[in-house]
């Protein structure tokens, strides 16, 4: 268990609808700095952590290509993705002096906007349509800020929030941990992926060579994960091009090195030095625990990231309340 933390499975409903709820549509509640300590205190932050954990525990030395079930509700999230990459196909790229942040995502961006409760309706059931200007705030959220033309660490949180709404109003289930991160997660960044190259989009907040990466960070924790106990990738084997062409349709965080190999170039320890550091810990269990702690430190205790969270009755800002 990462740092000892006490994990609960996503909330989900076997059989009985939820009880009746207020839904509302999420805002901002940190304003300043001295906010933060709400959100730690917050049943958001608890409810959030502890998806992304129970995630990473349920995906623990498991290959992409494993075996699990796929229910309904995971395939009309796939479905909803394709949309959004279909939207890409028909949005090219419009001609501009500037070589980033092409002014044709703002277009994409805008059809999202307008689309996205009607492609949240497509996967929540009718009893629970009160829900989805809820949920769809978080879908609107985490592909990327439209003014800036960037992506960073928060859009993906908001993905991952979406996820874990979705969790709490019983849409998905306990049984549908490992296709929520094989399936849904793994579609959601082959569209971001696309979005950043088709677009050019910038990174949001990056910190460059000393950051993790450009753009992602939850796929290099669970990636970690599906490695721990590998028979024999070790984290020395990320770096060698011939282990990662070898692999990377199997694990996670193999793609993510693809994708950075792909986008930058120059010597690997250079461009993503963080990475490279990384590369030397003994284990995959070590390398786990200490983006989980990372994760917390970069990016869900910083400012500039955590102003942008938007907090709901789903994911409240209120305390945690002891059961």
């Amino acid at each position: 268990m990462a740092e000892g933390e006490r994990q609960s499975p996503p909330a989900s409903s076997e059989d009985t609808p939820p009880a009746p709820q207020n839904f509302i549509i999420p805002k901002k509640e940190i304003h300043t700095v001295p906010d933060m300590g709400k959100w730690k205190r917050s049943q958001a932050y608890a409810d959030y952590i502890g998806f992304i954990l129970t995630l990473n525990e349920g995906v623990k030395g498991k290959k992409l290509t494993f075996e699990y079930k796929v229910s309904e509700a995971i395939e009309k999230l796939v479905a909803l993705l394709n949309t959004l990459d279909r939207w890409i196909d028909e949005t090219p790229p419009v001609d501009q002096p500037s070589r980033f942040g092409n002014k044709a995502y703002r277009t994409w961006y805008a059809k999202l906007d307008e689309e996205a409760e009607n492609l949240v309706a497509t996967v929540v059931p009718t009893h629970l349509a009160a829900a989805v200007p809820e949920v769809a705030v978080y879908l609107k959220e985490s592909v990327g800020n439209s003014t800036r033309i960037d992506y960073g660490t928060g859009h993906e949180a908001a993905f991952a929030a979406f996820l874990c709404c979705l969790c709490k109003i019983g849409v998905l289930r306990v049984d549908d941990q490992i296709a929520i991160v094989f399936t849904v997660f793994n579609r959601y960044l082959e569209v971001m992926r696309k979005l950043q190259k088709t677009y050019r989009m910038e990174p949001a907040g990056s910190q460059g060579v000393w950051g993790l990466d450009d753009f992602q960070f939850l796929p290099f924790i669970w990636g970690s994960s599906q490695l721990i106990d590998h028979p024999y990738l070790e984290p020395r084997h990320f770096v060698d091009e011939k282990a990662v062409n070898e692999n990377h349709k199997d694990y996670m965080f193999l793609e993510c090195i693809l994708f950075i190999t792909e986008m930058k170039t120059g010597p690997f320890a250079e461009h993503s030095n963080q990475l490279w550091n990384i590369s030397a810990v003994p284990s995959w269990s070590k390398v786990n625990q200490g983006l989980i702690r990372m994760y917390k430190a970069e990016c869900l205790e910083k400012f500039p990231v955590i102003q942008h969270f938007k907090f709901g009755s789903l994911l409240p800002i209120h305390p945690v309340t002891s059961c």
